[in-house]
């Protein structure tokens, strides 16, 4: 019931109430109704139980020094205004604070949305095989040694091995790979991965809270309990400041022998110049950034942002495009590089794979005609066969060209295993008597990539590739782009553990933008989600979201924290400046509670105007 009461008075709709009654308070006594005075009760009720709660709260449930926090510095300067009968200096105190908790409190909202989808990526159903007969049952009665079987286009809803077909599977929202990954018998698949073209069955290895995506959920599930909660920089300095207050008050009195101005001393010292400085400097910074196309979800982040010292890149989508693009055309006869792309794409113009398909728009968009084609065959996860004018041809993978009873040339061995090597993904184009060429595709650099990693080192701040992708790709694109301490064939538990080991030794931040990259998102110090084409739940696990994709941002991200917190230590030091000048007025008995309060006031408006220039602040 308290805390009912106490959300709805520190709500904006009443402190705006109070705010009214706190200025009517003031005017009114001026004009000839001296009565006006006592609206300022109606402050100091809406704004003051808030305050006091807030400050009792921070007694009992804070440990150690947190204990004394500004709303207990402040909260003994409203009841000595109050006792003393000057009821403007308690309501304006207590008002500040309302208005700085409301405006903080903006700026640290974040939203819940992303662990549900990830929930929701869960199947709730499962074809199960049961004396040969297929039963489908709801996924949390699977066990382990259960015969699944998954058709194409079906979410594989348990952890298994294949023990029948042959398929591929798009592993994206475990491990970020860009490629579906072709699975034979034996291969093993994991739940929430997607079945793109063959029927198989599997045998449950792991179900239910056992299962990879459940783990998954768990640790973005932990890594969100485990956050450290933050503390707000007035609290900080609010340790200090009031054993100080009290003393300075005390002496004050012990001397003059006036209480008038040890309350006056109480009331010009309250941090709330501080209080309402802060979080203004926060939301200014949030609002350059939003225009940049920068999405930053609290105030911490910011401040962490600029201690960072290690940022880790997700490889695929992040310091590549996403997209695959066909690469390299290799003739190993007299036949032009256009004749074979012609062939290749004719061929692949009804394969559904991502490798066919991207090999047919390579064609379609250098305006190429594909002829028609005929007798089309497709071995799910190993190539096609088609006849084209008449004469057979067959793409796909090394084993596929060699069960066609083609033998891998010595000149293409070599060059599949230099494609490898680049990371690349080589489809084999054979006629019905040898290979004829290798069309290779791979996944684009950002343009931007090189140049982000280099600025990044010169201010100080080492760059890390974590990748679920195999060990030569990513080798390959961190020789590309500049970066040197690389992490493949990960997990995304195995993300999180390299996240972990890096926080040891330093400040980190990581950069993703798929489901798999949650975890690691949620652990590292600053999670930044690239937003236009990440999945949501990465950018709903993430601190701070890139809505252009731009990773240009980053670096002007660390600029923007760093000048925040130059901001808000500035106001620290101008709103100590202006109590200590103001403290000192009042020990000599040249101000009151009213007129320290609008002293007080006015260097509050100052600071906070310091604070609201950030949001033009230009970025060079």
């Amino acid at each position: 019931m308290i805390k009912k009461i106490n959300d709805f008075l520190a709500g904006w709709p009443m402190t705006i109430v109070g705010g009214i009654f706190l200025i009517a308070s003031f005017v009114l006594p001026r004009i000839g109704y001296p009565a006006g005075e006592n609206c300022a009760w109606v402050c100091v009720i809406i704004c003051g139980i808030p305050l006091l709660y807030l400050a009792i709260w921070r007694v009992i449930y804070n440990e150690g020094i947190s204990k004394i926090s500004s709303a207990l510095l402040i909260s003994i300067a409203m009841i000595a205004a109050v006792l003393i009968g000057d009821l403007f200096a308690a309501g304006e105190v207590a008002f500040i604070m309302e208005i700085g908790a409301l405006l903080e409190d903006m700026t640290t909202e974040r939203a819940k949305k992303g662990l549900k989808n990830l929930i929701a990526l869960a199947p709730e159903t499962g074809r199960i095989i049961r004396d040969g007969k297929e039963t489908i049952v709801p996924a949390d009665e699977i066990r382990t040694g259960d015969i699944l079987r998954i058709l194409p286009g079906e979410t594989i809803p348990a952890d298994g091995v294949i023990v029948m077909g042959e398929t591929s599977v798009d592993q994206s929202v475990m491990t970020g790979e860009s490629l579906p990954v072709d699975k034979a018998q034996g291969d093993p698949v994991f739940s929430g991965t997607i079945n793109r073209y063959g029927s198989i069955d599997i045998e449950t290895t792991k179900a239910g809270s056992d299962s990879s995506l459940q783990k998954l959920i768990r640790m973005v599930e932990d890594a969100e309990k485990n956050q450290a909660p933050s503390q707000r920089i007035a609290d900080k300095w609010a340790s200090w400041l009031v054993p100080v207050a009290l003393l300075i008050a005390v002496l004050a009195y012990v001397f003059t022998g006036n209480i008038v101005r040890a309350v006056t001393v109480m009331v010009v010292f309250c941090p709330c110049a501080l209080v309402v400085a802060t979080p203004t400097a926060i939301m200014a910074a949030i609002g350059q950034a939003t225009k940049h196309g920068v999405i930053i979800k609290s105030g911490e982040t910011l401040e962490k942002m600029g201690k960072v010292d290690t940022i880790a890149f997700d490889k695929t989508g992040t310091l590549t495009q996403g997209n695959l693009e066909v690469s390299d055309i290799l003739s190993f006869t007299d036949m032009s590089e256009k004749e074979l792309l012609t062939i290749a794409a004719s061929a692949e113009s009804r394969s559904e794979h991502p490798l066919g398909k991207a090999i047919t728009e390579k064609a379609v968009s250098d305006g190429i005609a594909l002829p028609e084609i005929s007798d089309f065959r497709m071995s799910a996860g190993k190539g096609i066969s088609a006849s084209i004018g008449g004469n057979g041809y067959s793409l796909g993978n090394e084993k596929y060209i060699q069960d066609a009873g083609i033998t891998l040339s010595e000149q293409a061995a070599e060059a599949l295993e230099k494609l490898r090597n680049e990371g690349k993904a080589s489809v084999i184009v054979a006629d019905e008597d040898s290979i004829i060429g290798v069309i290779a595709l791979s996944d684009t650099v950002r343009p931007e990539a090189v140049d982000v990693v280099k600025r990044l080192s010169g201010m100080n701040t080492k760059s890390v590739l974590l990748t679920g992708d195999n060990r030569k790709a990513a080798d390959f694109l961190a020789g590309k782009v500049g970066i040197t301490d690389i992490h493949a064939d990960l997990l995304p538990e195995q993300k999180v553990e390299s996240i972990n080991l890096l926080k040891q030794s330093g400040t980190v931040c990581m950069i993703g933008d798929g489901v798999n990259d949650a975890p690691a998102l949620k652990t590292a110090d600053v999670g930044v989600a690239m937003g236009a084409m990440g999945s949501d739940i990465a950018v709903e696990a993430a601190d701070i979201a890139l809505m252009s994709d731009d990773i240009s941002r980053l670096p002007y991200l660390k600029w923007l924290s760093n000048t925040t917190v130059k901001t808000i230590k500035t106001a620290i030091t101008l709103s100590m400046i202006i109590n200590f000048v103001a403290v000192t007025l009042s020990v000599l008995g040249k101000l009151t509670p009213t007129t320290g309060a609008l002293v007080h006031n006015a260097g509050s408006c100052f600071v906070v105007l310091l604070a609201a220039l950030l949001y033009d602040r230009k970025y060079k």
